[in-house]
């Protein structure tokens, strides 16, 4: 629930685009009011590497608490703005805090697994994370209905108060390394340079962190395009929140079954079989789109966009814990860059794919498979890396 917020802050907002454009005197299909996903993202991005370091310093449960108090007074602050502007700031900030979670929720889970059982373990926090897009673009357009737009901002404040009281009950993580050789130390100012460098001279970093900026800004693509493609695409704007919620509980699906199966075929060969199968799906997306202008009917790009959006949420986790095996001493600076890099790249080069659209399917589709390709490359790059220093 700790990391589900960042999706909740993301996906109750999507219905409320109509609204936010009408209210801030925007054209109906305007893709300005995308900068409020792309402006949390990259402030989450930013977030990320403070939490990560003080995580390894002070632990993990205070950088859970405060991230959560910076997201609670940022949501707050993003329901008063007055304009555009300061609406982006507000949810710059708001990002900034919901990087306190995402990295103390990652660090707890490498201090408690290893390999494919951590694997298997974020697998279930993801598809348990999977259920607040299944009901977010609902509850954000019920909240749009009966009120003003703003309380779908209040909502997260809310969710986030209580997840501050539930989280009181997780255990401090570091201490259960303290038998193991990568046991977490203490960071001291001293330690800044010299962990961020163990996680940069880890084999596979680069490719790995490649990897994940094109799986991110693919994902990115498909959070801030959803709404505008559902609507001027296909007409379904009141459809929306339930084709949301059903492209959710696949990926969901998708999450559970990876957690079976990693652990029989091995970490590094899911990873090989998914990002290959990505790239074909990908390149069947584009075919169709091209094949129908742009505009296919609507159960085959339904069936397209499942299928790429469920193939990269089995791969993200499994690179995750892939990334994270040889660095347990120093998770929290770890799960700081390994978040921080491809989210903030991700969200940036997202943001300009977003921007392309142009009524059809087609520019969305192409970026897509652009970066499955880059995501491909990268993983080859960083198993080849891992071999060599094996």
């Amino acid at each position: 629930m700790a990391m589900a917020g960042t999706a909740l802050a993301i996906d109750t907002i999507l219905p409320a685009f109509p609204e936010i454009r009408s209210t801030l005197d925007l054209a109906p299909d305007s893709t300005a009011v995308t900068g409020l996903v792309t402006a949390f993202l990259v402030g989450q991005g930013l977030g990320l590497l403070p939490a990560g370091l003080l995580a390894d310093r002070f632990g993990r449960r205070p950088i859970l608490w405060g991230g959560v108090g910076i997201y609670i007074v940022a949501a707050i602050g993003a329901a008063l703005a007055p304009n555009l502007e300061l609406m982006l700031l507000a949810r710059a900030v708001w990002g900034f805090g919901a990087a306190g979670p995402r990295v103390a929720a990652t660090a707890m889970v490498r201090d408690a697994f290893e390999g494919a059982e951590m694997a298997k373990q974020m697998s279930t926090i993801m598809a348990v994370f999977l259920i607040i897009p299944t009901i977010a673009p609902a509850l954000g357009a019920g909240l749009v209905a009966i009120g003003p737009w703003q309380l779908v901002f209040w909502a997260c404040a809310v969710f986030a108060a209580g997840v501050l009281v539930m989280t009181t009950r997780l255990p401090a993580t570091m201490a259960l390394r303290t038998d193991t050789g990568d046991a977490p130390a203490p960071m001291t100012a001293g330690a800044l340079g010299p962990n961020i460098r163990t996680v940069f001279r880890a084999p596979g970093t680069a490719g790995y962190l490649i990897a994940m900026v094109g799986l991110f800004a693919s994902f990115i693509t498909y959070l801030a395009s959803s709404e505008i493609i559902i609507d001027e695409v296909f007409g379904l704007e009141e459809w929306f929140p339930v084709v949301f919620a059903a492209i959710a509980v696949a990926m969901a699906s998708t999450m559970l079954w990876n957690r079976r199966v990693v652990t029989t075929i091995g970490l590094d060969q899911m990873m090989r079989v998914t990002s290959r199968l990505l790239v074909l799906l990908t390149v069947s997306f584009v075919v169709l789109s091209l094949a129908t202008d742009g505009a296919p009917p609507f159960p085959l790009f339904f069936l397209a966009i499942v299928s790429v959006i469920g193939c990269q949420q089995m791969l993200i986790p499994n690179l995750n814990a892939a990334v994270m095996r040889p660095l347990g001493h120093v998770a929290g600076t770890a799960a700081a860059v390994f978040g921080m890099v491809p989210m903030i790249a991700g969200s940036l080069l997202g943001g300009v794919i977003d921007r392309t659209f142009d009524g059809t399917v087609t520019p969305i589709a192409i970026g897509m498979c652009i970066c499955s390709f880059v995501a491909l490359l990268g993983l080859e790059w960083a198993s080849r890396s891992v071999s060599l220093e094996g």
